[in-house]
């Protein structure tokens, strides 16, 4: 069942956009350390002894920002398709459980991510080959630095589909998820229990697994309060 719906939800977001917006938040984060290196590479050069490594560090700063603006705009419209079409009384009537149409959005939020992730690693690397960084390539740090921030990422998908899911209204779910990107911005200054600071990594030990581990793990619980809320509501 949960097959059948995903392809149907593959079908609908081929017309949406989605994958576009999948990849061209990534495009956009190595675009702006193009822009970066190609105005002063000489002085960024001179910045470290490690140059692949503060390259990464650049990327990894703009990283968060995107992957949170992404994964509010992805499942803002995944809840909107149906809410534009009324087609949320039609999947309801169908012989499928309401909680198998809630996971089957949540997993096609997080595949898109993950393409994304993808190609953010893919991206990060070219560019740091054209730069001539040299032949040393941290690959762990580069996996790490493409694919972290998306793990920790994920309680955010939980909570933006499950308010997407909640409030029809979706200008409300992306004014919440454009404070979202701000109070991430600021995630420097605040405690390590924001939900928002987990796609950053940072935590006062200095552990950036510590932020994955946790953020998996608030996915799962916030997925099952949103199938369990979903379950029981009536639709729009």
């Amino acid at each position: 069942m949960i097959t059948q719906l995903l392809r149907a939800e593959w079908l609908k977001i081929k017309r949406k956009g989605l994958w576009f917006l999948a990849i061209l938040g990534p495009i956009g984060v190595v675009a702006l350390q193009m822009v970066n290196y190609g105005v002063r590479k000489d002085y960024l050069l001179t910045q470290s002894d490690d140059d692949w490594g503060y390259y990464l560090s650049n990327v990894a700063g703009f990283t968060p920002l995107a992957l949170v603006l992404g994964l509010v705009i992805l499942t803002s419209l995944m809840a909107s398709i149906e809410n534009e079409t009324n087609a949320w009384k039609q999947w309801i009537a169908l012989p499928i459980s309401k909680i198998s149409v809630y996971v089957s959005k949540f997993v096609i939020v997080a595949i898109l991510l993950f393409v994304s992730s993808c190609v953010l690693a893919v991206l990060t690397l070219l560019y740091g080959r054209t730069l001539g960084l040299g032949e040393n390539i941290p690959w762990l740090q580069l996996l790490l630095n493409s694919f972290y921030p998306y793990l920790a990422s994920l309680a955010l998908v939980g909570f933006h589909l499950w308010i997407a899911t909640i409030i029809p209204n979706q200008g409300v779910t992306i004014s919440i998820g454009i404070m979202g990107v701000i109070i991430c911005m600021m995630s420097y200054y605040l405690p390590d229990w924001v939900i928002w600071k987990w796609p950053t990594l940072m935590n006062e030990w200095n552990n950036p697994l510590i932020n994955v581990v946790i953020g998996v793990g608030v996915a799962i619980i916030l997925l099952v309060i949103g199938m369990w809320d979903f379950n029981r509501r009536d639709v729009a």
